[in-house]
């Protein structure tokens, strides 16, 4: 799709779709929806970000909330190499002479009236980050320096920040800190709800399997280590084609015990349940 702004043709980038399901925790789901909703003609959404350890899904929880709005949804991921440029329009050449304007998927949501999902937003630089301080306050709008546009937010145009918890990320400058506001905490859910996860993402898994990956990563949160929901699928998935190939099966036990020292290491061994 190409739309014209201030008589330069952009065009679009396609939205995300990925068959995913968010499982439980539904007060984070519903914190999420509030800070996206307007509650007056004068009201404007707010720019929340989600924090949590990687692999606790919050990239999942951002795209069902949107899904639940109806709405597109266009997810950019942040590195440590993100240009300003990059987040905005990209110049690329067509033939002799001649560019092509690009819109990021974070324009081209604010042109649809869609929803961008920032993921690990926090791995972005300083510069990265002022380049959306207009669109992160009362202005709701970009400049796109390399096209000489300026790029309006569709007032159905929703915002949400995914940051990781872990030391490989950017401290945010304080003006844009205060401007990704409400910060949304995703913690390890309860045993209950990591089981349902797991089996959603797994519906095919042997119930066993599925039972010792939840009691394994619930004696592993009770330490406080930092494996996931996401760990806990790959150990799983492992676990189950060790236990499909070849003429000679490993039991359950044994197949567990090899995906979790090869998926995960040695020292996750110390939380392997007793059968």
């Amino acid at each position: 799709m190409v739309v014209e702004i201030e008589g330069i043709p952009l065009h679009l980038a396609h939205p995300d779709e990925i068959a995913v399901t968010w499982v439980g925790q539904d007060e984070v789901m519903r914190q999420l929806l509030a800070a996206w909703l307007v509650v007056d003609p004068l009201d404007l959404p707010m720019n929340p970000r989600l924090i949590g350890k990687p692999g606790v899904g919050k990239t999942t929880l951002a795209y069902a909330a949107a899904k639940r709005l109806g709405r597109e949804v266009y997810i950019m991921q942040a590195t440590v190499d993100t240009r300003p440029e990059d987040l905005i329009v990209t110049p690329v050449i067509e033939g002799e002479g001649r560019l092509r304007y690009v819109a990021s998927p974070l324009a081209t949501a604010m042109l649809r009236g869609g929803v961008a999902v920032l993921d690990e937003g926090n791995r972005m630089s300083e510069k990265s980050w002022a380049s959306l301080a207009p669109l992160l306050d009362t202005r709701r709008y970009v400049e796109s320096i390399v096209a000489g546009i300026k790029i309006r937010a569709h007032p159905l145009f929703r915002l949400v920040a995914t940051m990781n918890d872990d030391a490989s990320t950017f401290d945010l400058p304080e003006y844009i800190h205060s401007r990704l506001q409400p910060q949304i905490l995703i913690d390890f859910p309860e045993r209950e709800e990591e089981y349902l996860i797991l089996r959603e993402n797994l519906p095919f898994g042997d119930e066993g399997i599925l039972q010792y990956v939840t009691d394994f990563l619930q004696h592993a949160h009770l330490a406080d280590e930092r494996y996931t929901v996401r760990d806990g699928i790959n150990v799983a998935r492992f676990s189950m084609k060790l236990r499909a190939i070849g003429e000679d099966a490993m039991d359950r036990p044994r197949a567990m015990r090899t995906a979790i020292l090869e998926t995960l290491g040695e020292e996750a061994l110390r939380y392997v349940p007793r059968l």
